[in-house]
Formats: C-alpha cells, sequence, structure tokens
C-alpha cells in the first residue's frame, strides 16, 4: 500500500514538472513553406530576433501576396531574390515600408533569409532573399546598416541552388533575371502543432 502510494506521488511530481517545464519553455519559432516552381522549401522564422520583419513578412503571408511572384534576381554564388513582381515584370504593390532590424546576432549567411531593400537602410516592403554563400559584407556594421536576416532555410536548401543554376539574362531594364520565369506558387505558414 505504501509502495502503490509512493508511487503515485512520484508520478505526480513528475506530471507536474513536465507541465511547469512545457509553461517555461520558449513558444516554437514559426515555420513557412515555399512552394516554387522549382521545388519547395521549409524556412524557420526568428521573431525573437526581427520582430517587426518577421510580423511583416508572414503579414504578406497571409494575405497571399506572394502566390504568382517571382524570383525575379538571381545571381549564382552570392543570393536569389523575390516576392516583389509576377511573371511580366510588373511591380506588385505593397505596404509601407518597415524599420530595418539588421542585427549582429543574425548574419547574413549561406541559407538565410533577409529583406530586399533600397539603398535607404528602411525602405523593405515584400522582397526577400535567400543566401547562397556567406555574405559577410551585407552584415549591419560591415558597410552600413546592413541587411535585416530573419530567418533560414530549414529544408530544400538545393531548391536554392538550383534557382541559381536557372540561366538569366536582361528584361524590362532588370540584369540577372531568370530566362523560364521561377514561380512561387504559394508561400504558407506551417502550423508547428501538426508536425
Amino acid at each position: 500500500m505504501i509502495q502503490r502510494l509512493l508511487f503515485m506521488v512520484v508520478t505526480a511530481l513528475f506530471a507536474i514538472n513536465a507541465s511547469a517545464d512545457d509553461a517555461d519553455s520558449p513558444p516554437a519559432l514559426p515555420k513557412v513553406r515555399v512552394e516554387t516552381s522549382q521545388g519547395v522549401m521549409e524556412i524557420t522564422l526568428r521573431p525573437d530576433v526581427a520582430p517587426k520583419t518577421v510580423e511583416n513578412f508572414l503579414s504578406y503571408v497571409d494575405a497571399g501576396y506572394y502566390q504568382g511572384t517571382i524570383f525575379h534576381r538571381v545571381i549564382p554564388g552570392f543570393m536569389v531574390q523575390g516576392g516583389g513582381f509576377d511573371e511580366n515584370l510588373n511591380r506588385q504593390p505593397t505596404e509601407a515600408p518597415i524599420v530595418n532590424e539588421a542585427s549582429p546576432t543574425l548574419k547574413n549567411l549561406r541559407g538565410t533569409i533577409a529583406m530586399a531593400r533600397t539603398n535607404d537602410p528602411h525602405s523593405a516592403t515584400s522582397q526577400f532573399f535567400i543566401n547562397l554563400v556567406d555574405n559577410h559584407f551585407l552584415n549591419a556594421g560591415a558597410r552600413g546598416p546592413g541587411y535585416a536576416v530573419f530567418g533560414r532555410v530549414t529544408e530544400g536548401m538545393g531548391v536554392a541552388d538550383a534557382i541559381a543554376g536557372q540561366p538569366t539574362g536582361y528584361r524590362k531594364g532588370m540584369a540577372d533575371v531568370p530566362v523560364t520565369p521561377i514561380v512561387i506558387q504559394q508561400i504558407r505558414r506551417i502550423d508547428n502543432a501538426s508536425e
């Protein structure tokens, strides 16, 4: 009888500790699935480091904004950029620009996703790029304010490499445009609970 009571107490304590651990553990990082005409990538986002950038990106994702946009700037050994133009290179309307959250914490390393922008550090809207190599010169402080990294490709980096291997040329005054459009079919959130 005492052994059974002791067993029940120990079991209850384990259950309490487990639930306390769950309550103390940080929330799972959000993930998105990027479906392209070249294949699928999974990206884990970092709102803990770039909260406004992730919020901005996910607002475009949730609105279905990226569906039908293309990777319009592809430079092997550097990066692939998309999220702002359709197949005919028509610029898509965007929301207001966001503040640049480039940080020494998240560097522009191979496989990271960062916000594209103009020379104005606070001009990023919908366009993003995936670093194909470590691009240290894009980091905050290297040559100015830097480019805000807000996540990493955690599955399917070979797709980004395949995109980089496509022939490119000039179209509508733009360089490094894939000859055959590389279409983003959709970007959607992945439910962490269903993994």
